[in-house]
């Protein structure tokens, strides 16, 4: 397709529970036509929590509900959410497509100033959502602090970034600002999608969702502190123009990751 429709939803989550988060997105999701890919809120079941108990709640099934879901809609739909796998946790971003297919990463850089590391486990692999004839990378909050992570290369030669959030207020000049480098330095188009309000940790956040073009110009912007839908239509030719016009990738640093 030569072009691509991404809703991302902004909104507050309930505290640790499931339950009125599916009843509260299923409601959202309901008023939303046209679209090919809904993209929500890291921990988009629980808020940010460290609490990896509730993934081991019996009927505990987030990926179950996005099947059900992104079926009953037509709609591809991306979210975060936590989950238990081989006795080990993990910060996990689905995509699940309307006939049930699953893409999936593990978030690979864990939040320490929130402890995230001491109960769940790091992920190890770039992921690149194929759809639609589009290449969709997949990442989580706290990786947009980090370029080489995030950085376009021929082994990882996407068309756009997708980073789920729950970004503090207090950090949101980052987050704006570190959504727009991402997308320049990369020459791709960026979703992010990030919470409002303040959850049981009493950490504010004020959302700041935004969809951003590939030289780093906001195509939809969501208003800080509100719950809101935004929708943005992104354009290969758009995409194609800006990277033939501007070869910076031809004169890119080769690397390699080593892990430490």
């Amino acid at each position: 397709m030569e072009s691509l429709h991404i809703t991302a939803i902004q909104t507050a989550l309930h505290w640790e529970n499931p339950e009125a988060n599916y009843s509260m997105f299923e409601k959202k999701i309901s008023t939303i036509h046209s679209t090919d890919l809904v993209v929500l809120p890291e921990m988009f079941t629980t808020g940010f929590s460290m609490n990896t108990s509730i993934a081991t709640l019996p009927g505990y099934d987030p990926l179950a509900w996005m099947k059900h879901q992104a079926s009953a809609c037509g709609v591809t739909i991306v979210g975060s959410y936590m989950v238990q796998e081989n006795n080990k946790f993990f910060n996990r971003l689905s995509a699940v497509s309307p006939d049930g297919e699953v893409i999936s990463y593990n978030k690979k850089h864990l939040f320490t100033l929130a402890g995230e590391q001491q109960h769940y486990t790091a992920g190890k692999n770039q992921v690149i959502l194929s759809y639609k004839g589009w290449k969709l990378a997949m990442m989580i909050c706290y990786d947009l602090r980090f370029p080489v992570w995030c950085r376009r290369t021929p082994k990882f030669n996407y068309d756009a970034l997708i980073f789920a959030a729950n970004w503090p207020d207090r950090r949101s000049y980052a987050w704006r600002s570190l959504l727009l480098a991402r997308a320049i330095e990369n020459q791709a188009y960026v979703i992010g999608v990030n919470r409002v309000g303040t959850d049981g940790a009493g950490v504010i956040h004020s959302g700041d969702s935004a969809i951003i073009d590939p030289l780093g110009k906001y195509i939809s912007l969501a208003p800080s502190f509100e719950e809101t839908i935004i929708h943005a239509t992104i354009h290969k030719t758009v995409l194609d123009e800006t990277r033939q016009r501007l070869p910076f990738f031809d004169d890119r640093d080769n690397f390699e990751f080593i892990e430490a």
